[in-house]
């Protein structure tokens, strides 16, 4: 179906013609149990669309709990098992228009409720070009065909019996009429036992797929009987590049797919959550998602799988990492060839509102675990001062995983947190802190201020890569040209090196000093950065030769950030950034000649009077005794008291100023 029509069916469903995203389809949600209710709101209309919802316990050996629009919130089915449905009234009790509720989950085994218990929920709404759910009663004929509503030819279909024990039967179009496998078993397809695949002979459509009863006459069980007469059943189906998402609605958001040996699978696009299956092998599906970590580079090894063949708890695993355009493994060789459905990152959209992406926050340290709760539904890089004391800020992000930081004060490699110092990512409008060991984060009764930045188009990306010390391009997901690019390399005592469109695309900027505007035709390879790619040398800074490398990319928004730069006058200056109420954030370099790394935010105070202010160069404690800038509606105005690191008549200066 072309992507126009598929528009049209989207806007017949509910949602205006180009503006259905996958965060509106998708959700990977992170929770703790209470043993109560709760409700869990992740902005996934389940009430009036329908779909999915699949829970597991990250930390318990429990069932993954199945449960769908289609047979109500009380029919609960377990991916691990073959039993029938089972009906429970106070696990999941109800779907709403942004998600779902949880009863006391008293059945005493805890698998979706529990006190202290955290959980792992992914909510698949359907839509087409993506997702949809079909139940049906056998008829006991030869084959039969059911309709679906995807729009497009289904990439993987999983069905289950629900009246009675049966086997979780998966097609995959990467196997063909070949064979099929069981989410629900660790074992290779089955191209032999059965003969003609569970699915009949016929290969699914745009609108229809084929069910059987027993394609070779041999099957003797009814748990791998997909028609047997009265008996009800659910198929779960997903759709392959199908279009129909984002601004243009011809984007996709899911793939299903295949590959053999190690290396790099490109889907076009950065997926957030990705199941696998080795199928010629006998191997355990696995699950990754970003939310509950993925390492970077792939042979990292912060990366949680869940296995929906098994009951077990989430374990580490290495040797997968979703990179922009795809992901890369390196665990699978080439006797592991593996089929996999892959769903893109979001948000995909642009935003509008500075607070869906950005917040400054300031906390007292406990020594003790806290959350910290941010306006973004999510954060991928906080970095965090110690606003009183000689600490460095400390730069920690989703890719590089929860227990890496960075000390933007200094050349040193990346660090490790110990298992006291971890800041967790995985937690809904919130970061999490454990305790104090190095007291950068944590301290009982000290004052910090953090930075939270999430990802989205136009505003900020985060790219990590393995350096080779030679001209090249490097994928970027920010959908707009990079303005501001801060670089490290993250396992070598290697200077930050900071990209400007103010300057030439020979020069660049230090981080850790107070250094004015350096040039190096190798630094950039001479190549300023376009929309979808950066370009990097031979230089270290950028593109160290086996050195790990992280970037963080910034561009002007309208209305939440803006990239710039001024010329002093040693009066006062005002900034128009085209805010409406003000910049939350601000950032100043001169880069004419030497001056500090300046940081502002309203959360320590933008105020008429004076404005405490860090150094992302320095170690020392924050300075509260100054007037240097003022607030301005459309920005920030920098004062005439200011000094020359901030306002010297004819000095050059670059900022990034967050609404």
């Amino acid at each position: 179906m072309d992507p126009t029509t598929l528009r049209l069916i989207q806007g017949a469903a509910g949602a205006a013609a180009s503006s259905l995203y996958v965060d509106d389809v998708f959700s990977t949600f992170l929770y703790t149990g209470n043993g109560s209710t709760q409700t869990i709101t992740n902005g996934i209309d389940l009430a009036g669309e329908g779909g999915l919802v699949w829970i597991k316990s990250r930390s318990l050996g429990t069932s993954h709990v199945l449960t769908d629009t289609a047979r109500g919130s009380s029919s609960q089915l377990y991916s691990d098992r073959t039993n029938a449905q089972g009906t429970v009234s106070d696990q999941v009790t109800a779907f709403t228009g942004s998600g779902f509720s949880l009863g006391t989950d008293a059945l005493g085994t805890g698998t979706v409720n529990a006190s202290a218990t955290t959980y792992t929920s992914w909510s698949f709404r359907k839509a087409p070009g993506f997702f949809d759910v079909v139940t049906y009663t056998g008829d006991g004929n030869s084959t039969k065909t059911l309709n679906h509503s995807l729009g497009s030819v289904p990439g993987m279909i999983i069905v289950k019996k629900t009246n009675g024990s049966g086997q979780w039967i998966t097609y995959h179009q990467s196997l063909g009429a070949s064979g099929w496998l069981l989410l629900n078993n660790d074992g290779g397809q089955d191209t032999n036992n059965y003969g003609n695949w569970p699915f009949g002979s016929t290969t699914p459509t745009s609108t229809q797929f084929t069910v059987a009863l027993d394609g070779s006459g041999s099957i003797t069980s009814d748990e791998y009987k997909l028609n047997v007469s009265g008996d009800t059943y659910v198929a779960y189906l997903f759709a392959h590049d199908a279009g129909g998402f984002g601004d243009s609605g011809n984007e996709s958001v899911v793939s299903c797919g295949s590959f053999s040996g190690t290396g790099f699978v490109n889907l076009g696009w950065e997926p957030q959550w990705i199941m696998i299956k080795p199928y010629s092998q006998t191997y355990n599906w696995e699950i990754y998602d970003n939310m509950r970590g993925m390492g970077q580079p792939a042979g990292a090894s912060s990366g949680q799988a869940l296995r929906p063949n098994t009951s077990g708890a989430e374990s580490g695993a290495s040797g997968i990492s979703f990179e922009a355009t795809g992901f890369t493994q390196t665990t699978f060789g080439a006797s592991y060839p593996c089929i996999y459905i892959a769903i893109r990152r979001g948000p995909m959209k642009t935003p509008t509102d500075a607070t869906e992406v950005f917040d400054d926050v300031t906390y007292s340290g406990t020594a003790s675990p806290q959350n910290i709760s941010i306006s973004p539904n999510y954060t991928d890089l906080v970095f965090i001062k110690r606003r009183t004391s000689a600490d460095p800020p400390v730069w920690t992000d989703r890719l590089r995983g929860k227990n890496k930081y960075l000390r933007s004060s200094g050349t040193d490699a990346e660090a490790t947190w110990d298992a006291n110092d971890v800041i967790n990512f995985d937690r809904q409008a919130s970061f999490g802190l454990v305790s104090n060991t190095t007291g950068y984060v944590n301290s009982s009764g000290q004052p910090y201020i953090s930075y939270s930045f999430r990802r989205a188009p136009g505003f900020f990306d985060v790219v990590a890569f393995l350096g080779n010390a030679a001209s090249r391009t490097i994928n970027h997901n920010l959908a707009a040209v990079p303005e501001l690019m801060i670089f490290k390399c993250r396992d070598a005592a290697i200077g930050w090196g900071v990209y400007s469109a103010a300057l030439a695309a020979s020069e660049y900027l230090v981080l850790q000093t107070t250094a004015a505007t350096v040039s190096s035709t190798s630094i950039w390879d001479n190549t300023r950065p376009t929309s979808t790619v950066f370009s990097v040398g031979s230089n270290s800074i950028s593109n160290a030769n086996n050195g790990n490398m992280i970037a963080y990319l910034f561009a002007t928004c309208p209305g939440v950030s803006k990239v710039g730069s001024y010329t002093g006058t040693g009066t006062t200056l005002n900034i128009d950034c085209g805010f409406a109420a003000g910049a939350r954030f601000v950032l100043i370099k001169r880069t004419d000649s030497t001056g500090d790394w300046y940081v502002y935010d309203t959360a320590r105070g933008i105020v008429s009077g004076n404005d405490p202010y860090l150094l992302l160069n320095s170690t020392a404690a924050e300075v509260t005794n100054t007037d240097y800038i003022d607030p301005l509606s459309s920005g920030f105005t920098v004062t005439s008291s200011a000094p020359t690191g901030l306002n010297a008549s004819g000095g050059t200066y670059i900022f990034l100023a967050i609404a």
